[in-house]
């Protein structure tokens, strides 16, 4: 928990604790429970997150579906059976009148033309690795998206407390003032000045109260229940991360570009799927004809079995099978363009937040050096000057607002270098 860190004057003297104390308790209903609840690390919070994903199982079990059409596509179509009367003469006579007339039963297979099956099974191969690679995206997603808001409930809770420990500086400024104004050495706008800032002190720890629940509200999506226990108190120990050139080649690797690539994949399946459509099916039928009753001589009749292949006549070529051909090369070039736009998209991320990345780390740097010393100082220094009457209490005022806004400040730089890394490992494939 970060404190005040400015140095103030022996005068000041901490007559509202009790107060303080009540506005932690009213403000923070969950304070006194969270002393008895474990704190919910942010490795664990990742773990919750990934576990049993229900975005990723589903990507899993359309892959698992995919997988079985592929085996069910590579197989010959099931054989007809074909059981009739022929021949049979409807005016007079019966089953035997007629040479001709018999009981037929009759088998059909029908053999795909070219590659069709193989092809078939090639493309749901690639669709289903399309879905695997996609339930890796978003399993990448998860963890970016756990790791957002979990910084984000860190830095709610982290300006509550700052802010809310500063509240009896405040409000022994506001005691001070009523001081030296009852002496007659200040006027009535000073006090009424600091009551004002008070004020909305206290306006703006209850809106942070209110976005710290909020943040609390965005964690529970990936952890559920568990979002109810308070945050650990320690940020993630992440100080480096790869050069930009790693994590370039790192990217091509990224789930979102493997998926497009499974999808180009099956878009030049499925081209050669409409050139084999130029090929024809071919069928066979064999049946098996019984006649009964006896010939002129006598002897019965003998049994019939017929034998015949069919195909496909590819008369309409022009509207049918070139169309087709035409529709899939269209689809490849979109699967084409779609993976180059991927490609560019996750690019142009990487770059942008890997300048962030930098830029966050020089702002931190330059606080820690200059910043947040320099801020306490001048609050201390502008308190002195107040009270010696060589300073405006409004000085004051802006300097201890200043230096509050300062140390908040100093926590969402923090926090902002983190969630920035979190989008770093994301896209550059950073292990956990």
């Amino acid at each position: 928990m970060l404190i005040y860190r400015g140095r103030m004057p022996t005068q000041f003297h901490f007559t509202t604790c009790a107060l303080v104390l009540l506005a932690c308790v009213v403000l923070s209903p969950n304070a006194a429970f969270a002393q008895d609840v474990i704190p919910l690390t942010l490795q664990e919070a990742e773990l919750l997150a990934l576990s049993d994903e229900p975005g990723q199982n589903s990507y899993l079990s359309h892959a698992e579906a995919l997988r079985e059409e592929s085996v069910a596509g590579g197989q010959l179509p099931d054989p007809t059976m074909r059981i009739g009367l022929v021949n049979f003469p409807i005016q007079s006579g019966g089953f035997s009148t007629e040479g001709m007339t018999q009981a037929q039963l009759a088998v059909r297979q029908v053999f795909p033309g070219g590659d069709t099956r193989q092809l078939t099974s090639d493309k749901y191969q690639s669709l289903a690795l399309q879905m695997t690679h996609m339930a890796d995206g978003r399993g990448r997603n998860v963890l970016t998206n756990v790791r957002t808001s979990w910084l984000e409930t860190y830095y709610w809770r982290e300006a509550h407390v700052i802010t809310v420990d500063s509240r009896p500086f405040f409000d022994d400024l506001v005691t001070i003032t009523r001081s030296l104004y009852a002496v007659g050495r200040k006027n009535l706008q000073d006090v009424l000045r600091a009551e004002l800032e008070l004020s909305r002190l206290d306006d703006r720890i209850i809106d942070m109260s209110e976005r710290h629940s909020r943040a609390r509200a965005a964690l529970s999506e990936w952890v559920g229940d568990e979002a109810t226990r308070p945050v650990a108190a320690n940020l993630p120990d992440w100080s480096a991360v790869p050069l930009l050139e790693i994590m370039h080649e790192n990217l091509q690797t990224h789930p979102a570009l493997m998926a497009a690539d499974a999808n180009v994949g099956a878009s030049l399946t499925n081209v050669e799927l409409a050139k084999e459509k130029t090929r024809p099916d071919w069928a066979i039928d064999l049946a098996y004809g019984y006649r009964s009753g006896h010939l002129s001589n006598g002897k019965p009749r003998s049994d019939m079995v017929n034998l015949s292949v069919t195909f496909d006549l590819p008369f309409f070529r022009s509207k049918r099978q070139d169309r087709s051909l035409g529709a899939a090369l269209s689809q490849r070039r979109a699967a084409d363009q779609s993976r180059e736009e991927v490609l560019r998209r996750l690019s142009s991320q990487l770059q942008s937040e890997n300048v962030r990345w930098r830029d966050l780390g020089r702002r931190l740097e330059l606080y820690e050096q200059t910043i947040l010393s320099i801020s306490s100082d001048n609050a201390v220094a502008a308190l002195v000057a107040y009270q010696s009457d060589a300073g405006d209490f409004a000085e004051v005022m802006r300097a201890y607002l200043d230096d509050l806004h300062t140390r908040t400040d100093y926590i969402r730089l923090q926090v902002e270098r983190a969630q920035s890394f979190a989008m770093l490992a994301n896209l550059g494939g950073i292990p956990r």
